[in-house]
C-alpha cells in the first residue's frame, strides 16, 4: 500500500531539472520535503545557488505535476538554509550526470580530517584524468568548464560545494 506522503513524494520526484534534463530534482538533491495536508500539498525545495534561475521553472513544473496528479492546492516553498550541497545528490544522479557528459562531483563537501586534494577531474567521455579547468563557470553557475587533454573534448564539471 502506498502512503499519501510517498505518493506525493513520487509525484514531486518526477520533475526534472530544466538545466540538466537527465536529472530529477530528487537526483539533484534539491527536493527536501513533501507534506500532504488535508487541504494542500507542500513541497520544500532548496536551490543549488541562491540565485538559481531554474527555480521558477521548477516551481511551475511541480505545480503542473501535482495538478495533473489530481491535487487541488500546491504550495512550493524555497528554503535557503541549510544551503544545498553536492552531498545531497544521489549516486544515481551522479551516474546520470556522467552518462550525460558532465563530470559529477567526486569528493564530499564535508571537511573532516585531512582535506582531500583533487588531482584531476575525470573526463566523462574518455575517462582520462589529464584535464584542465578552462573557466570556473560553465554552462551554469554550479558547473565549471573543463577540457580533456587526451580526447580534446570540452565538458562541464559539477562543482563540489
Amino acid at each position: 500500500m502506498v502512503t499519501t506522503r510517498s505518493r506525493a513524494w513520487a509525484v514531486a520526484a518526477t520533475v526534472h531539472d530544466p538545466e540538466v534534463p537527465v536529472l530529477t530534482i530528487e537526483d539533484l538533491g534539491i527536493l527536501r520535503d513533501v507534506r500532504e495536508l488535508e487541504d494542500r500539498v507542500e513541497i520544500v525545495i532548496t536551490p543549488t545557488y541562491s540565485g538559481c534561475p531554474a527555480m521558477d521553472t521548477i516551481r511551475q513544473d511541480l505545480e503542473l505535476a501535482f495538478t495533473e496528479a489530481g491535487y487541488d492546492r500546491v504550495v512550493v516553498e524555497t528554503v535557503l538554509s541549510p544551503a544545498w550541497t553536492t552531498d545531497w545528490m544521489t549516486d544515481e544522479g551522479k551516474r546520470k550526470l556522467e552518462a550525460y557528459g558532465i563530470a559529477p562531483p567526486r569528493v564530499s563537501s564535508e571537511r573532516r580530517g585531512p582535506i582531500p586534494v583533487a588531482l584531476g577531474v575525470r573526463c566523462p567521455r574518455c575517462g582520462s584524468l589529464d584535464t584542465r579547468e578552462v573557466s570556473r563557470f560553465g554552462s551554469t553557475s554550479c558547473k565549471a568548464l573543463f577540457e580533456c587533454r587526451a580526447c580534446l573534448e570540452p565538458f562541464d564539471h559539477f562543482k563540489v560545494h
